[in-house]
């Protein structure tokens, strides 16, 4: 389905969102415009760019990188395009722009958090891609700017918070369809190669490495390092849990309706190939809240066995039944003696294992959902104060895992207690000069 028939002949309505109607002009009025700019345009923000271009009434203003293929990739849908985005490659440049109302955010993990505080303090509305931070420090420090600027909206790019099937399951689940819900099982896998052992090479001349680094201590160019690979390197990346289960896990949490964790057990390690990743491609992570709900992510960055048919996905099991979602916007309600009495389908076929966007256009939902809120119309389906509990979830599975210990946690906070080498792990150093600031 192309993107163009999806936005017209899906119904926005059934996942409340709605439009404002003008006088005279209607939506499409041009006080009603909104622009954007887009940070990080190689491959994810890229997609954000042209996708959100085509929602009605709304431009993108700005493009920002630090890289000049992605910077010509980041240009590609708007060959054609009677306007074209202006390139400004530093983002502290780009965010004291008067003419744009918000940022989309799609840079790798490490510049997330420092991002969205220069966006915010700004004045801009923020639209950050996961994990809302490199760390649970930056988590922080994010729900410090949504309360110190409140007028500036952070939704996080956790986009089945807005696909109008899993929303219905929320409900569903909240009204005891499988009775009481205590118990969350999520999953990932992938078939990643190998990245090598890398080499110390003198940076392109078609990157600017300082600005690339930005608020990460300083290390050399490496050539595995960009595009992707930096995902798994603890330097800049947070694994494929916060790359991949921060949706899943977030399902689970918000379908069980929990927030904060009291214990987190991580088992696994990086199994498949003897390379420069550093993060595990095999993790299993456990997360307990309270002595009456629990939630556990697989994750097999190296090995695409299926589960339950699926790439990725999430089953909640309550004591009179079963929900099961199998990566997209749909489920299956399962009774107790696990018959199949409800079945909801997705609008579209989704591919796990797509790098730049799983759920295919359903993304358009949670698009919607914050341009409608800048517009006034709508409330953030995915405020960043809900969106750090589900991503901390994620930072507490690799700090277990790095650590190799069981880690206790505060139920009003997250926070680790009692355990020093363990808190070493909440935040990171930053370069100086760059530290983010609320």
């Amino acid at each position: 389905m192309q993107r163009r028939d999806f936005i017209k002949n899906t119904s926005f309505t059934a996942a409340g969102i709605t439009f404002l109607n003008f006088p005279v002009f209607g939506k499409n009025a041009p006080s009603n415009k909104v622009q954007l700019a887009v940070m990080g345009v190689n491959s994810r923000g890229a997609y954000l760019a042209e996708h959100f271009a085509t929602l009605a009434n709304v431009e993108i203003a700005y493009i920002c990188d630090v890289e000049e293929k992605a910077i010509a990739n980041g240009l590609k849908p708007f060959a054609n395009a009677a306007k074209k985005p202006t390139v400004i490659k530093d983002i502290r440049e780009l965010v004291k722009k008067k003419d744009f109302d918000g940022l989309l955010i799609a840079a790798p993990d490490h510049w997330h958090a420092p991002a969205t505080i220069l966006g915010v303090t700004h004045g801009k509305h923020v639209f950050v891609e996961k994990p809302c931070g490199h760390n649970p420090y930056e988590g922080e420090l994010l729900i410090q700017a949504m309360k110190k600027y409140p007028k500036q909206l952070i939704e996080m790019g956790n986009q089945r918070r807005s696909m109008p099937n899993l929303i219905n399951a929320a409900k569903e689940i909240k009204e005891g369809i499988i009775g009481n819900a205590y118990f969350g099982k999520a999953w990932y896998a992938n078939n990643r190669k190998s990245i090598g052992i890398g080499k110390k090479i003198p940076v392109p001349s078609t990157l600017d490495f300082e600005l690339w680094q930005g608020p990460a201590p300083r290390k050399d160019y490496q050539d595995n390092l960009v595009h992707y690979n930096w995902h798994w390197f603890w330097h800049w990346g947070t694994a494929e849990t916060c790359n991949n289960a921060t949706h899943e896990i977030d399902m689970c949490r918000w379908l069980l309706a929990v927030d904060y964790p009291t214990k987190v057990t991580s088992a696994g390690g990086r199994y498949a190939f003897k390379d420069d990743w550093q993060t595990p491609d095999t993790q299993v992570a456990t997360f307990e809240f309270g002595k009456n709900k629990s939630i556990t992510w697989e994750g097999r960055s190296c090995n695409k066995m299926n589960v339950e048919g699926a790439s990725r996905g999430f089953i909640i099991y309550g004591d009179q039944g079963t929900l099961v979602n199998y990566g997209n916007d749909d489920y299956k309600i399962f009774d107790a003696d696990n018959k199949l009495v409800k079945e909801v389908q997705s609008a579209t076929k989704n591919d796990g294992t797509n790098t730049v966007s799983a759920t295919g256009n359903l993304d358009l939902f949670h698009f919607n959902n914050f341009v409608d809120s800048i517009r006034g119309e709508a409330k953030i389906t995915s405020p960043i104060d809900e969106g750090h509990k589900s991503v901390l979830l994620c930072h507490l599975a690799n700090i277990a895992q790095r650590t190799g210990r069981t880690l206790y946690c505060d139920p009003k906070n997250g926070h680790i207690i009692n355990d020093t080498a363990a808190m070493k792990l909440w935040r990171r150093d930053y370069q100086k000069g760059w530290e983010p600031k609320v």
